[in-house]
């Protein structure tokens, strides 16, 4: 058995055989740690990226440097040709969090993993214009384009519905989008989800009370223009089917808010001689097609309204409104509205 005396060192050639290829790949791994696992650190500790649809990799890292979320421009460019990922980046809305490797950075984006769903409220009465405007705002769409599909007679026919415009067809809810879905696909959604909800029970109730879909939304409308009170909802409606009944003109206001340029604002009386065939003070019966999309319950309030003898209704001041059986009922109702806002008026004036 040999002793510590009898063993001899090493000879240097066989040193420089072992050592250079050791640090050859203690190098390669620490490059390799560099480009794909070095953290990318920045504050906030979460920030959004929006990445265009057809946007090439050198303008998404652009952003990524501008908005100062890799450490290395270079870097990252580099993990993307290694990785072979430079033409598969996804479009979308991603939320980066602080610290996020190029290598998990990279992904995500050609994965969508943080693509989180944009959020899209269509409200009840939202006009198509207001909507589109929204969506534009909301998922990064062309709000114009919208508008047109909105009105291009093919593609309303390819969704099953006989109508020269989808105004009152766009069901209001909350729904969940890619950001920048398709303008197509956005107006799909929402005219499905209206199809959906109206269902065959609904058509056929329609058919009972002698109604057109064009006729039911299109009163809709209007009570949806009228209150936010789901309670005065079928009141509202019974009112409208009784001046239909006796061919009263239904005297809307938010038939005429929809005709003025301007508006909503306070209507004046010169508004009402607006000549429209939507100016219901001029012209009797429903106006040619909805003045906006009307939610569920008043797409139901109108399908089953309330029975009763009211002709008028004037706002009560708290919110909802009063209803009158004739017109000097009604004048007492509107002098006390009169009243209680001027005293209001007075109020806000004097900082009361």
């Amino acid at each position: 058995m040999p002793v510590l005396s009898d063993l001899k060192p090493r000879s240097p050639r066989v040193l420089w055989l072992i050592v250079p290829p050791l640090a050859l790949v203690v190098l390669v791994l620490a490059l390799a740690f560099w480009i794909f696992w070095t953290p990318n650190r920045f504050e906030p500790e979460e920030k959004v990226l929006y990445v265009p649809k057809g946007v090439s990799f050198a303008a998404v890292v652009d952003s990524l440097e501008r908005n100062g979320m890799i450490r290395s421009r270079t870097t990252f460019e580099l993990a993307g040709r290694l990785l072979g990922l430079t033409s598969s980046i996804q479009y979308g809305k991603y939320h980066i969090k602080s610290g996020i490797s190029n290598l998990s950075l990279l992904r995500d984006l050609s994965e969508g993993l943080s693509n989180l769903p944009v959020v899209l409220r269509v409200g009840e009465g939202v006009r198509m214009h207001h909507l589109a405007g929204r969506a534009a705002r909301e998922l990064g769409i062309d709000s114009t384009r919208m508008v047109a599909l909105c009105h291009n007679p093919g593609f309303i026919q390819s969704l099953g519905v006989n109508t020269p415009s989808l105004e009152g067809y766009l069901l209001p809810d909350t729904y969940f989008f890619t950001w920048q879905t398709s303008e197509e696909e956005v107006v799909t959604r929402l005219a499905t989800a209206f199809k959906e909800f109206y269902v065959d029970s609904l058509r056929a109730r329609q058919e009972q009370l002698g109604m057109t879909l064009n006729e039911v939304l299109t009163l809709a409308s209007i009570v949806e223009g009228e209150t936010d009170l789901d309670a005065e909802r079928a009141t509202i409606a019974g009112v409208y089917f009784n001046r239909l009944r006796v061919r009263m003109p239904l005297q809307a206001d938010p038939t005429i808010q929809y005709i003025i340029p301007d508006g909503p604002r306070r209507l004046l009386y010169s508004d009402l001689k607006l000549d429209s065939p939507y100016n219901t003070y001029r012209y009797s019966g429903l106006p040619p097609g909805p003045i906006n999309n009307p939610g569920r319950n008043s797409i139901l309030a109108v399908l089953y309204p309330e029975r009763h003898q009211y002709y008028y209704f004037v706002a009560d001041g708290t919110g909802g409104h009063r209803f009158s059986k004739n017109y000097s009922e009604h004048l007492r109702a509107v002098q006390q509205w009169r009243r209680l806002r001027r005293e209001l008026q007075q109020q806000a004036n004097s900082g009361g």
